[in-house]
């Protein structure tokens, strides 16, 4: 049984990977605390055998001082210490400072992603990316219900409460694609919330940033870009530098610049998309974007052809 359970260790979600320094702090007092188990576990069967086989006779000083130091004293001693601990590493996660700030709103059932760029905030949508070996203070807070938002790699997870603020720091420190997921129970598609954590070299982060500040790129004539304006998707959607500043739905100025389509769960690609776009609620159940079935040939295949070119 011992493989098929640690096939639940593998993957961009394993929380044993410790590709971060507060997933390695979580880790480290996690094998404590199993060590920790084991040991007193061992001696309380130990000393439950060896008292049910001994026949010598008990005296009364010596059961006392066992009861006072083994059942009262080391109890007290030993979680005491992991708990002070367990929020020494809380206050650390927490910390209100870092190199980078980035605010992220829970939706149903997407992340809205917020960063500081050269010439003020602008937003993201589904990914987040960071500079290897820098700290980033994460501001959480949700639209709607609660959320929790948690990248297993790279450290602990964090309530999102509708009309508070919470905070949570990572520090990466393994280049890759780390996923990220709604731990917290949220509706219908809570299971179908994820997000990519892309960890980059510093240098290639800040030509991210830059690049992804940047206001979309639109042909006034591209004919994609009208059936997106006859559709009425900007209602919903916004497309920085455009007349689309819908404040509803993910921004998608650079949505093909994204790994991922629908909060981290289908490929981004052509197919993918035209589906999304015409069975919507088949391809993610409850999900508020309506769908559009009746687009197809010439109109479909423009529209997802201008929205694959917002890179």
């Amino acid at each position: 049984m011992l493989p098929l359970v640690l096939t639940g260790c593998a993957g961009r979600h394993n929380w044993l990977a410790s590709a971060g320094a507060e997933a390695q702090a979580v880790e480290d007092l996690f094998w404590v605390l199993i060590l920790g188990a084991a040991v007193i576990w061992s001696l309380v069967i130990g000393l439950a055998i060896y008292a049910h086989q001994t026949s010598a006779p008990r005296k009364e000083p010596q059961a006392r001082r066992f009861i006072v130091w083994g059942g009262a004293a080391l109890p007290t001693l030993v979680v005491g210490g992991l708990l002070i601990w367990g929020m020494v590493i809380l206050r650390d996660i927490t910390a209100k400072e870092g190199d980078l700030t980035v605010r992220v709103d829970g939706e149903r059932w997407w992340w809205r992603v917020i960063y500081d760029g050269p010439d003020g905030p602008f937003t993201t949508a589904n990914e987040i990316r960071l500079p290897q070996g820098q700290t980033t203070l994460f501001r959480l807070t949700a639209d709607d219900v609660i959320h929790s938002f948690w990248v297993p790699a790279l450290g602990g997870k964090m309530d999102m409460i509708p009309g508070r603020e919470t905070s949570l720091t990572l520090t990466p420190l393994e280049q890759g694609n780390w996923g990220g997921i709604c731990a917290e129970y949220c509706g219908g598609a809570h299971a179908l919330m994820r997000f990519d954590t892309i960890v980059m070299p510093p240098d290639d982060f800040r030509t991210w940033l830059a690049a992804e500040a940047a206001p979309a790129e639109v042909a006034a004539d591209d004919p994609g870009w009208q059936v997106f304006l006859d559709e009425g998707c900007g209602a919903c959607h916004t497309l920085r530098g455009t007349e689309a500043q819908g404040p509803v739905g993910p921004d998608l100025t650079h949505m093909a610049s994204r790994k991922r389509l629908g909060a981290g769960i289908y490929a981004m690609t052509p197919e993918n998309l035209s589906r999304w776009i015409t069975d919507t609620d088949r391809m993610k159940p409850e999900v508020d974007m309506p769908a559009y079935p009746h687009l197809s040939g010439a109109e479909l295949e423009a529209l997802v052809t201008f929205l694959m070119s917002l890179e």
